[in-house]
């Protein structure tokens, strides 16, 4: 095999774990290493989720996952690397950096009290870029933070990445844009709303200054290259959350694209020419390297999740193989919510699974009894891939193009019998990564900026260069699936969730 003599690195800050891995610039992965995350979860006063972490764990993880892939690699080969971390999650420091609160996690709901009043604040702007604020978003939590801290007035806020990039280069660094997207930045005039934040309290000169993904940060200081082996001056360029990093990672890079993640839940995100706006709140945009091109999404409450709690994971393996040896004539219609409240492709706070018996709705703990183990698990996994057509059907109403690659990533595209049933139900191919995982993302950005020499990256150039294709599932016409889509929509529409005119 033909190496590269560059490497490029990317570091994931995940919720578990940090991930670092070293990417040459035909896409092989040269070296790889993580160190897990503690979390603290609690409810607060209010009962509402606490979900903090400690800055300083996540800077000594960096450190050893970086040591252990540079000690793998020729450090001299290292032309950059880049940093994505958790959407939204954000800390208070003193004017030297060190953190004056926990790091407060992307799901914490301390800020619930506060999110209506910022919505009420910066609706012009929110209105304008398409977002409705969430409770568990980066603005609320800061207000919340602020109330719980006597010196938040004078603190500075960053955010999860910003503690690492700068503790690379040695001293406080921009953030950027996507990273910014949750603390109110808004991301069509390339400021921050200095007269909302007004509003709410915040003094602007306590939020980073903010870049577009790619811009050079600065080297790396001769502290941290000592302790991880990489050159000093090595290059950090910004990075992006994790979403969108995955979305890199993936190779979904140019109007057109989209890539499902589904794991637990199910996750779409993809390029568009413009910015998308959805009426429903459902889909945001975060802007991307490209200029004139964004990064619209949407996670659903659905997917493997439900699996799982309905049917015995032991035999998964089981079911599938059978699936694969005999695939199923027909299924119970099924929409394959676990819990309550679907957030995307509709926005249904009440929602409930459920299945149609003939055109009966019943619960989904009734599935299994009435049809058996083996045809809940694929009428399941047959609703999670309604779910995917309606999110695509719902971005096409907005105005994206979806005619581009589609690819699929996350732990159920292990699943050779869905993966089929998924481009089935979808009439597209879908194409499946070699490796597509955040830090390979942010391993892609960097050698994009880095080549784009301060001018703009380049990054279908550098995926084309970069992303391996594992797998190509060809879609089947079946008619039938069709009509079992028909009638998820009609069940869906029967509840006011979605309607035929509107995205």
């Amino acid at each position: 095999m033909v190496r590269s003599d560059r490497t490029w690195i990317g570091i994931d800050l995940g919720t578990q774990s940090v991930r670092a891995v070293a990417v040459d610039d035909v896409g092989a992965l040269r070296a790889g290493a993580s160190r897990p995350l503690e979390s603290r979860r609690t409810a607060g006063p209010d009962g509402s989720a606490r979900h903090e972490q400690d800055p300083d764990a996540w800077c000594r993880a960096v450190d050893a996952v970086l040591a252990e892939v540079v000690a793998a690699v020729d450090p001299g080969s290292v032309g950059g690397l880049a940093v994505d971390g958790t959407s939204g999650t954000v800390v208070l420091v003193d004017d030297d950096g060190t953190p004056l609160s926990p790091g407060v996690m992307y799901d914490d709901a301390r800020g619930s009290a506060h999110v209506e009043r910022v919505r009420e604040a910066g609706a012009a702007v929110w209105d304008r870029l398409g977002y409705r604020v969430g409770a568990t978003w980066a603005l609320p939590t800061v207000l919340a933070l602020r109330d719980e801290q006597p010196h938040s007035r004078v603190s500075r806020v960053r955010h999860q990445t910003d503690v690492i990039t700068a503790h690379l280069v040695g001293h406080d660094v921009p953030t950027d844009t996507s990273t910014a997207l949750k603390t109110g930045y808004d991301v069509l005039d390339g400021r921050w709303p200095t007269a909302v934040l007004a509003d709410l309290g915040l003094d602007v000169d306590a939020l980073p200054d903010v870049v577009l993904p790619g811009q050079a940060l600065g080297g790396v200081g001769a502290e941290i290259a000592a302790a991880t082996g990489l050159r000093p001056g090595t290059p950090v360029l910004a990075g992006m959350t994790d979403g969108c990093a995955a979305q890199l990672g993936a190779g979904a890079v140019r109007p057109g694209d989209w890539n499902a993640v589904l794991g637990t839940t199910l996750v779409l995100k993809g390029v568009t020419d413009h910015l998308l706006h959805d009426p429903t709140g459902t889909v945001y945009c975060h802007r991307g390297p490209q200029a004139g091109w964004w990064f619209p999404g949407g996670a659903s409450s659905t997917g493997a999740a439900v699996l799982a709690e309905l049917v015995e994971p032991s035999r998964f393996e089981e079911h599938t193989e059978a699936l694969l040896a005999d695939p199923p004539a027909d299924l119970p219609v099924v929409y394959p919510l676990a819990g309550t409240g679907e957030r995307f492709p509709f926005a249904a706070p009440d929602a409930r699974g459920f299945w149609l018996d003939d055109d009966r709705p019943r619960p989904l703990d009734e599935l299994v009894g009435a049809v058996g183990e083996r045809t809940a698990f694929a009428a399941l996994a047959e609703g999670v891939a309604f779910v995917e057509r309606l999110c695509i059907d719902h971005i096409a109403a907005l105005g994206a193009d979806t005619g581009g690659r589609r690819t699929i990533t996350g732990g159920a595209t292990r699943n050779r019998w869905w993966n089929q049933r998924r481009a089935d139900v979808l009439s597209t191919a879908l194409e499946r990564p070699d490796q597509a995982e955040p830090a390979v993302g942010m391993a892609l950005l960097a050698r994009a900026a880095v080549d784009a020499d301060g001018g703009e990256p380049d990054l279908v150039a550098a995926a084309a260069a970069m992303v391996r294709t594992a797998e190509i599932v060809e879609p089947r016409g079946t008619p039938a699936l069709d009509e079992r889509y028909t009638a998820f929509r009609t069940a869906l529409g029967e509840r006011g969730w979605i309607t035929e005119d509107a995205p």
